[in-house]
């Protein structure tokens, strides 16, 4: 249509967002089918969270806030990053917003200029290149094969940065893959960033307490103190805490960037919901001792997703050290054709014929940058995951 904007041909619709609601649709028609697409566990948010918000409405707690958070949550933040990952902030240098998405999105709305350069490692989080786009910046890929764990090298980064690099955007653990860096992986890359002052790191850290068999999570700021000034430490409470539909992120940086992300905000959204921000606060103050239960049965689920993956001819599928994906590669699938009739020639005609034909949603790997393979959320109870993987397996014996 002529009257929209050029900036939104530079974008499409986020596939993680229309592979859930294309099956629910399905189901909603009567279609037996397993979602494994969304990125949300399976977990009710923990009583003592939800009381904190009931107790925020009874006490009238339901007014506008400050633009970026009300001062509660932003100390609770402040204590958060002092504890576990040893950065010092004061409450001028905390962001909250509605969800880790608008973090991300204010920051990049906040620095880019046409023709900036944003370093991304790929496979990476469907919406990053496309933020980066709607801000008139460019996405710079750097594949991590899987030969590598799905982890770029030094030299790759290195080879990346140019005089136009504004941000490096890390992820770890890694949606979609996963796959997290040691402290001495993640120190070798903040030693290329040391030599290149002009770059900024974004460091999305939304998985950080869903790390297994021994996996200690750090972030980039943590590892290279003398990158602090320079760093947009980005987290949020939809995952670890199962509290995705309440929709708050939140971020420790310089205060000349986190009040240029309040000027964005405060112009679009606003503030985050006041009763989310409140239980929020709960969150991240109260009781911690479910996060490691949660954790070994999030555990428990991936060993059951990968073994029965890596039992199926043509797919294999790595063993992730955080988070709740898998991303099994399909090479040896390819060409073929399904029971029904469908030619598989990419790892979107695999997704795509998988669910309407053995009723499982998954994501296809070229959403993430990284193909031919897809991502399974395995969020979700051990009953599905086991049907799943058998209808999975019954799709793939069917192709010839």
């Amino acid at each position: 249509m002529p009257f929209l904007s050029e900036t939104l041909s530079r974008v499409k619709p986020s596939p993680t967002v229309a592979v859930t609601q294309l099956a629910n649709e399905l189901k909603a028609a009567g279609k037996d089918v397993i979602g494994l697409g969304a990125g949300e566990p399976d977990f009710d948010t923990p009583d003592h969270i939800k009381a904190a918000a009931k107790a925020a409405i009874d006490a009238g707690k339901t007014k506008y806030t400050a633009p970026d958070g009300i001062i509660e949550l932003k100390q609770a933040i402040c204590a958060k990053f002092e504890r576990e990952n040893g950065l010092s902030y004061k409450p001028s240098q905390i962001s909250v917003s509605t969800g880790g998405k608008q973090v991300l999105f204010n920051a990049f709305m906040a620095t880019l200029n046409p023709g900036d350069e944003v370093v991304i490692p790929a496979p990476y989080w469907v919406s990053y290149p496309d933020m980066v786009k709607l801000g008139q910046g460019e996405p710079v890929i750097i594949e991590g094969a899987p030969e590598m764990g799905y982890k770029i090298t030094p030299e790759q980064l290195e080879a990346a940065i140019t005089p136009k690099t504004k941000w490096f955007l890390f992820n770890s653990p890694s949606n979609p893959t996963g796959a997290g860096y040691s402290r001495a992986e993640l120190k070798a890359l903040t030693d290329v960033l040391m030599k290149h002052p002009h770059v900024w790191i974004m460091s999305d850290d939304m998985y950080e307490h869903l790390a297994y068999d021994g996996f200690e999570f750090c972030t980039p700021a943590e590892v290279e103190p003398a990158l602090y000034e320079r760093t947009l430490t980005c987290n949020g409470v939809s995952k670890a805490y199962a509290m995705t539909g309440w929709r708050i992120g939140y971020a420790g940086g310089p205060e000349p960037l986190i009040a240029a992300m309040r000027k964005i905000q405060s112009q679009s959204t606003t503030n985050p919901c006041s009763i989310s921000q409140w239980a929020a606060v709960e969150a991240l103050n109260g009781p911690q001792e479910f996060l490691g239960e949660w954790v070994e049965v999030f555990k428990r689920r991936r060993n059951l997703v990968v073994e029965a993956l890596n039992a199926i001819d043509g797919i294999e599928c790595p063993t992730p050290e955080g988070a709740f994906y898998v991303y099994p590669t399909i090479g040896g699938l390819l060409g073929k054709t399904s029971a029904g009739g469908k030619k598989i020639d990419t790892d979107e005609d695999f997704a795509t014929a998988l669910l309407e034909e053995n009723g499982v949603a998954v994501v296809f790997g070229a959403a993430f940058g990284l193909s031919p393979a897809f991502r399974i959320s395995y969020a979700t109870s051990d009953a599905a995951l086991t049907e799943a993987c058998e209808r999975i397996a019954a799709f793939c014996k069917g192709l010839k």
